[in-house]
C-alpha cells in the first residue's frame, strides 16, 4: 500500500490580482508536476470577513478570517503567501518567519533595501525557503535566450535593451492609490523591477547605473475631492554597464499608453542576436551572423515541447502556454526548494538584489552620477561610481 504523502497547507494574504494568480499557481502545479507534497488551500484573509468569504467560494480554501495574524498563528500552516500592498510585505513576512513559516511573497520584496535585507537575514537564520513573485523568469523561451547566450551562440555579448511598459497609470484623472505612495515604490520598482530582474537573469550582474526617473502626472485625485502630490516615478530609466563588459539600458512606464504588457528585450553579440516580447511571450526571435549572405535575418522560434517545462502542460509546438502557467512553474519551483530537491528558485536575497539596483538608479537619478552596484566591473574604471 503506497505511503501517504506529505501535505503543504497555504495561508493566503490578499485577494486581488495577484492573490488570484498565486491560487492559479497553487492548483495547476500539483496537476503539472510531480511533486513531492499535496497543497492544501487552508486559509485565506482579507480586509473585511465578506471579501474573505467570498474567496472561500470562489478559490476553495477551508478557512477564512480578516485579520492576517490569524494566518500566522495557525500552527497547520506551512507556507504563507502574501499578495499586499508593497508596504506590508515586510511587518507580514517578518511575521511568518518568526512563526517558522516558509514565504512566498510578491514583488517587490520592500520598498526599501533596508527593509528587504532585514527580511532575507531573518528568513536565512531562521533555515525557512523565500519565494519573490518573478514569474516572467520561468518562462521556458527565457530559460532558451539564457541557455543559448551561455554557450556562446550569440558570441561575445555586447548590448543589451530591456523595457516593461503598461498604460494602468497613464489617466492623469486616474486615482491616486498605495502605488503611487513613497511606500509604493513608482514604475521603476513595481514594474522596472522585472526588467532588472531579467537583465541580471540573462547577462549577469549589472556593476553600474546611470539613472533618470521621471514624475510626469504630479498630482492625482484623492478620493475625497481634493488631490495629492505624486512624489514617485511615472518612468524610471537607466543606462547599466554590466561585469562581464556588456552595455545596456532598461525601462519602466506605467503610463506608456497602449502597452498592456510589453515586458521586452533584445540582446546583441558579436555573433548573434536574440528578440523578445512578453506580448508574444511563446516565440523568441534568433539572428545569427553565421547565415549565408542572401538568408540572414531574424528566424522565430516558437515554444515547444522540447523547451522544459512547456511539455508538461501541452505536448503540442505552438499551442501556448500563459501567465498563470508561469505562476505554476514559480510554484512548483518553490515547492521542490521547500522539500530539498533543488535551491530557491528566486529568494529574498535575490529580491534584495533587485531592491538594490532599484534604489541605486534611483539615488543616481537625484546626483547625476553612475552609481557602482555591488558588483565588480570587468574593466573598472573610476571616473564613475560616485557614492
Amino acid at each position: 500500500m503506497a505511503r501517504p504523502r506529505s501535505r503543504l497547507k497555504i495561508g493566503l494574504i490578499g485577494t486581488g490580482f495577484m492573490g488570484k494568480a498565486h491560487v492559479f499557481g497553487y492548483t495547476t502545479a500539483p496537476r503539472v508536476f510531480d511533486l513531492p507534497n499535496d497543497l492544501d488551500l487552508h486559509c485565506v484573509a482579507d480586509l473585511s470577513q465578506a471579501a474573505a468569504s467570498e474567496a472561500v467560494r470562489a478559490f476553495g480554501f477551508a478557512h477564512s478570517t480578516c485579520d492576517w495574524r490569524d494566518i500566522i498563528n495557525d500552527a497547520d500552516i506551512d507556507i504563507v503567501s502574501i499578495a499586499t500592498p508593497n508596504a506590508l510585505h515586510k511587518e507580514i513576512s517578518l511575521a511568518a518567519i518568526a512563526a517558522g513559516k516558509h514565504v512566498y511573497c510578491e514583488k517587490p520584496l520592500a520598498p526599501l533595501a533596508a527593509d528587504a535585507r532585514e527580511m532575507a537575514e531573518a528568513a536565512e537564520a531562521a533555515g525557512v525557503k523565500t519565494q519573490v513573485g518573478f514569474n516572467y523568469l520561468c518562462n521556458p523561451m527565457l530559460g532558451l535566450a539564457r541557455e543559448m547566450i551561455a554557450v556562446g551562440e550569440l558570441g561575445e555579448i555586447r548590448a543589451y535593451r530591456g523595457l516593461h511598459a503598461e498604460d494602468y497609470m497613464a489617466d492623469a484623472d486616474g486615482p491616486f492609490t498605495f502605488r503611487h505612495d513613497q511606500a509604493g515604490g513608482g514604475a521603476l520598482s513595481d514594474l522596472g523591477s522585472h526588467a532588472l530582474a531579467t537583465a541580471e537573469f540573462l547577462i549577469g550582474p549589472i556593476s553600474e547605473v546611470l539613472g533618470d526617473c521621471v514624475t510626469a502626472i504630479r498630482e492625482r485625485p484623492d478620493g475625497s475631492g481634493g488631490r495629492r502630490e505624486v512624489e514617485v516615478d511615472d518612468i524610471g530609466r537607466a543606462f547599466l554597464r554590466f561585469a562581464n563588459g556588456a552595455t545596456g539600458s532598461i525601462e519602466g512606464n506605467w503610463i506608456a499608453t497602449g502597452r498592456k504588457m510589453q515586458h521586452d528585450f533584445e540582446v546583441y553579440g558579436s555573433r548573434g542576436a536574440l528578440s523578445f516580447s512578453q506580448e508574444r511571450f511563446n516565440e523568441l526571435y534568433f539572428y545569427s551572423a553565421d547565415d549565408m549572405p542572401g538568408r540572414q535575418g531574424f528566424r522565430r522560434i516558437e515554444a515547444a515541447p522540447v523547451h522544459a517545462p512547456y511539455g508538461l502542460f501541452c505536448v503540442a509546438p505552438g499551442h501556448q502556454i500563459g501567465f498563470n502557467d508561469l505562476k505554476a512553474i514559480e510554484v512548483a519551483g518553490f515547492v521542490n526548494a521547500i522539500a530539498g530537491r533543488c535551491s530557491e528558485p528566486f529568494n529574498f536575497r535575490a529580491g534584495l538584489r533587485v531592491q538594490t539596483l532599484v534604489e541605486e538608479i534611483h539615488c543616481s537619478s537625484r546626483k547625476g552620477v553612475w552609481r557602482h552596484t555591488g558588483q565588480s566591473s570587468k574593466e573598472p574604471d573610476g571616473s564613475h561610481g560616485e557614492d
